[in-house]
């Protein structure tokens, strides 16, 4: 856990440092030293005045530097060309390395993340390379100004970084469980320095990830949380000793009445929710199953270029989206410089600097609320199109942004209703002439709650999330009212939330554990084989030869075989794994003298008599599992299906007082449900 803590923390830090360098890399380039990103080339500056802290003669713009020009049409025109190649060339990069070295590294990761933990194997997924390509990527991405976020392919790289050392001890790699309980912490780790939210990531994979959760893996999350969000804090890749861009403090109470806008916004992130999962499930649909899926990075590259065309001369959608976030959930005191903050002072105020009451909106925040207005509609249609594309691609972000804009906007406009209102039967008690009675940061704040609530269908841990990262403790009932609120909409147009939807949408045999089966069919008629179907594949335990078992492994592709007495008993002595006797029966013919294509396989612990000229019998005792899950065929599926989800099973065998009737794989299973839900079986397509 430490180790993991450590790794993940040391990644997620160097992530931020390098998104945060190639991201002005893109509008130019530090004189002094050319790794220095625009803040930190201006705070080593002496010239750096505090009107003007974004420009100092160290820090130049490419129209600067290549034409000695920093204002007009050419200038700028110049400056919108070099945005659009730098941003092609990172996206190039990317989908060019994730092709190439790990395909794995593609998408989110936590849809497949939760089939793993639910016990699906999925080989590689996991892997060094997909580590290390996914590192790499996921700062190419983010720095190109995609309308994608880091944080989801963080949790991603931790789970790499939990199965890199759990491969490392005998304890976790040859335990499939005890790996399990590894990757729920290590998840918990990515969403602690994802977010620098420790608590919060424990709770996320208690939510969302893990599908078994015992008491120690809570306290080994924790841990592991707590060592990341430490070592991400002692690189302070940010400069502000925080471990988000997006850290404010509030200090205004807010008000019953305000209860009502809050709502609202939450009723936005549910519909925005539900619109979302619809058009992207369609849209990666249409990926796979016409031509478009047969060239990802011409997709890539096409997205990439309108982005960055559309995103260029709007101020908003032209910086990170992590930095629009920060700008549009900060406060406005009396030393901000942004556009959001131009209202018209009055002269005679003698007020403390923190504590300034709501004024009348100036020129700029006019033009803001366009500007954010056109911003939002882009960031809403493109994030549709840029999730799920063949590059690493977060969703927390672009959905934090698209409700931190709207709830920014409903902001500002309560709390021009307020001033000009003040007389008004709802802002009489709450509201006197020169207070500071609405934050329109903490709207954005409940607005980017709400929509990550309305895409993801988390509650708990996003209100703790969201209150780790603001430190906002008194917003606790507005986040959590229009959390819940985002949730009752989304819910009520589908349950699946993003991940979900991507799950099945994959082929993934997954068994989510918030389905309730209230049917009262029984283990017999699920299994197989049905009636007129050819019998179960079988081995005996002590009458087959080595070539009958290697032609059964050839004209049939299951994942292992039940081991009976003989044909005519079908008494159950246990289960062998495809791979494992494929293995066993690899290295006999290599190394032990006397084995032979009719040599004969037994299971049990002594050999059988055999004739006196036979060859020399194989023993394979050791890959037989003794002790394989098995239910009666008289066993409700309700119960079964518990068994499965709990134990995370793949198969498991049907018997009778003894004998062998069928065996239930998770995929019957899933095919039973759907058929339960009249939907057709043979439509849910499995990889």
């Amino acid at each position: 856990m430490l180790l993991i803590g450590l790794l993940a923390g040391t990644l997620a830090g160097v992530i931020d440092l390098a998104v945060d360098w190639m991201t002005d890399l893109k509008e130019g380039i530090c004189l002094s030293a050319f790794w220095y990103s625009h803040e930190q080339c201006c705070w080593t500056s002496t010239e750096t005045t505090f009107e003007d802290r974004d420009k100092c003669p160290l820090w130049q713009k490419w129209s600067e530097l290549l034409v000695n020009q920093s204002e007009g049409a050419s200038a700028y025109i110049l400056n919108y060309l070099l945005y659009i190649l730098w941003a092609l060339l990172f996206a190039f990069l990317a989908v060019s390395l994730v092709r190439v070295f790990a395909p794995y590294a593609c998408g989110s990761g936590i849809p497949e993340i939760k089939t793993i933990l639910s016990g699906f194997i999925i080989r590689g997924y996991l892997g060094k390379w997909t580590l290390l390509i996914k590192t790499v990527t996921l700062v190419l991405v983010v720095s190109s100004g995609l309308s994608l976020g880091k944080e989801g392919p963080l949790v991603h790289v931790a789970c790499c970084c939990g199965n890199f050392f759990s491969s490392l001890f005998s304890k976790y790699s040859k335990n499939e469980g005890k790996r399990r309980e590894v990757l729920s912490a290590a998840a918990a780790a990515g969403v602690s320095v994802a977010f620098g939210a420790p608590i919060g990531g424990v709770l996320f994979s208690l939510e969302e990830v893990s599908y078994y959760f015992p008491l120690k893996t809570l306290w080994r999350s924790f841990f592991a949380a707590l060592v990341a969000a430490f070592t991400l804090r002692s690189i302070n890749p940010f400069g502000n000793s925080r471990l988000v861009l997006f850290y404010v403090e509030y200090h205004t109470p807010w008000y019953m009445a305000e209860l009502f806008p809050f709502i609202l916004l939450g009723v936005f992130g549910g519909l925005w929710g539900t619109l979302f999962i619809r058009c992207n499930i369609a849209w990666c649909r249409r990926r796979k199953t016409t031509k478009l899926g047969k060239y990802p990075v011409l997709e890539v590259i096409v997205v990439t270029a309108i982005t960055a065309i559309i995103a260029y001369p709007n101020p908003y959608t032209r910086q990170s989206t992590s930095e629009l976030i920060s700008e549009l959930f900060n406060d406005c005191g009396a030393l901000e410089s942004s556009q959001l903050c131009d209202y018209i002072n009055d002269p005679n105020m003698t007020r403390p600097v923190d504590d300034i009451p709501d004024r009348p909106a100036g020129r700029g925040v006019y033009t803001a609320m366009w500007q954010l207005a056109l911003a939002l509609i882009f960031k809403i249609v493109i994030t549709i199109f840029t999730f799920g594309m063949k590059i690493p691609s977060g969703l927390f972000i672009p959905s934090m942004a698209v409700g931190a804009m709207a709830g920014r906007m409903v902001g500002i406009g309560v709390e021009q209703l307020a001033y000009h209102h003040h007389d008004w039967i709802i802002f009489r008690n709450w509201c006197r002439p020169g207070a500071d009675c609405v934050t329109p940061g903490l709207y954005a704040m409940v607005g980017a709650a709400a929509c990550l609530g309305g895409v993801t269908r988390m509650t708990v841990s996003l209100v703790v999330i969201m209150f780790e990262l603001t430190g906002g403790l008194e917003y606790i009932v507005p986040l959590m009212a229009a959390a819940v609120t985002s949730k009752w909409v989304a819910d009520a147009f589908g349950k699946e939330g993003i991940y979900e939807a991507h799950i099945h949408l994959n082929g993934y045999p997954f068994l989510d554990v918030k389905d309730e089966f209230t049917h009262r069919t029984l283990a017999t008629d699920v299994m197989r084989p049905r009636r007129g179907e050819p019998p179960l594949s079988v081995l005996t335990q002590d009458s087959m030869t080595v070539e009958d078992v290697e032609t059964l492994i050839k004209e049939t592709d299951y994942n292992g075989f039940p081991v009976v007495v003989s044909r005519d008993s079908e008494r159950l002595i246990g289960f062998a794994q495809r791979r494992e006797l494929i293995l066993a029966i690899k290295n006999a013919r290599q190394r032990q003298e006397g084995i032979v294509s009719n040599s004969i396989m037994y299971f049990t612990e002594e050999p059988p008599e055999l004739p006196a000229n036979s060859p020399q019998p194989l023993k394979l005792r050791r890959v037989l599992n003794l002790s394989p899950f098995t239910v009666t065929d008289h066993t409700p599926m309700e119960t079964v299906v518990d068994i499965f989800r709990k134990l995370g099973l793949r198969q498991c065998l049907v018997t009778r007082s003894g004998r062998l009737l069928g065996i239930i794989t998770k995929k019957d299973v899933l095919r039973h449900m759907a058929q339960m839900a009249n939907q057709d079986p043979e439509s849910i397509m499995f990889n």
